[in-house]
């Protein structure tokens, strides 16, 4: 059974690793065998990467997230470019009837 440090090692190298996501702004703790990352990712697939990561390292019994996704200035949009951008997406999709998705944006 790894020590909590050695498994905190082994989570930071993993982070360092993935491509996907940027190790700097994720801050790692483990107590128990439970992980705990934090910071703020650049977006929502940095934070999903950052969680998977975690999960793939040996002993890791959980990972508790406590990520905020702090989108760079330029790429914050309001809710209402938000929609429009779906609608966009779902009128350009083949075979998807107009009806077939609500959107709803928070």
């Amino acid at each position: 059974m790894k020590t909590d440090m050695k498994l905190k090692q082994d989570v930071e190298e993993e982070l360092d690793w993935t491509p996907d996501v940027d190790a700097t702004h994720i801050g790692v703790e483990v107590r128990d065998g439970v992980v705990t990352l934090s910071g703020h990712p650049a977006s929502y697939a940095e934070k999903l990467a950052a969680e998977v990561a975690a999960q793939r390292v040996s002993g890791v019994k959980a990972v508790v997230v406590e990520m905020d996704v702090r989108l760079p200035n330029a790429e914050v949009r309001d809710d209402e470019e938000i929609a429009h951008a779906a609608q966009s997406v779902l009128r350009w999709t083949v075979g998807l009837r107009a009806d077939a998705v609500k959107l709803q944006v928070e």
